[in-house]
């Protein structure tokens, strides 16, 4: 018998990431690919500027299609990279779908879900979209429920949050503290 693996809201699963890269061949040609096996690439062409325009659109569709998943952990804490190795920052808050892109280099794309701690610390990062938060259920106030009159105790004395028998109102209660003393003027001092 096999069991289905079904995924809880509150379960954590590894952050997703998407790669798109351009790579350059011998005969100064270059080919487009993407870490997803369903998307369909452009064929080999000598056109650079073509191929790094339809990456970079190819990311950013990504990145449009993808919804953040709230509970996903840090892809960087998760595969444990070396992003920002110089800081002793650990992964939390709210996961975020970044696009990194290096201008300097212009062969990789990368989209990934990462934490809100870790995001600012990886170079050319745009923040594409933040996890939606959770909405939190409204509770609804308990109905009123008048509280039970409290009984006379016999011999004449009442409880406390009694009113007497008769109608007339509960006497006030007395604070425990007294009223401030005036202060005394000492002679000589001002």
């Amino acid at each position: 018998m096999t069991t289905a693996h079904t995924e809880t809201s509150t379960e954590r699963v590894p952050g997703r990431v998407w790669t798109i890269r351009l790579t350059g061949h011998s005969d100064r040609s270059a080919t487009v690919s993407c870490s997803t096996a369903a998307c369909r690439m452009p064929p080999r062409s000598k056109d650079l500027a073509a191929l790094r325009a339809f990456a970079a659109q190819h990311a950013a569709a990504h990145a449009k299609a993808a919804t953040v998943r709230p509970h996903a952990w840090c892809h960087c804490g998760y595969t444990r990279c070396e992003a920002h190795p110089d800081t002793s920052t650990h992964c939390a808050g709210a996961v975020t779908l970044i696009l990194r892109h290096d201008p300097t280099v212009g062969r990789v794309w990368t989209v990934e879900e990462v934490c809100a701690s870790c995001a600012p610390l990886i170079p050319h990062v745009t923040v594409v979209a933040r996890a939606a938060r959770p909405r939190r259920t409204v509770e609804q106030p308990a109905a009123a429920v008048p509280a039970p009159a409290r009984a006379n105790v016999p011999g004449g004395f009442s409880s406390p949050g009694a009113a007497p028998a008769d109608g007339a109102p509960a006497p006030g209660r007395r604070s425990g503290r007294r009223p401030p003393r005036p202060q005394r003027r000492r002679t000589g001092q001002r």
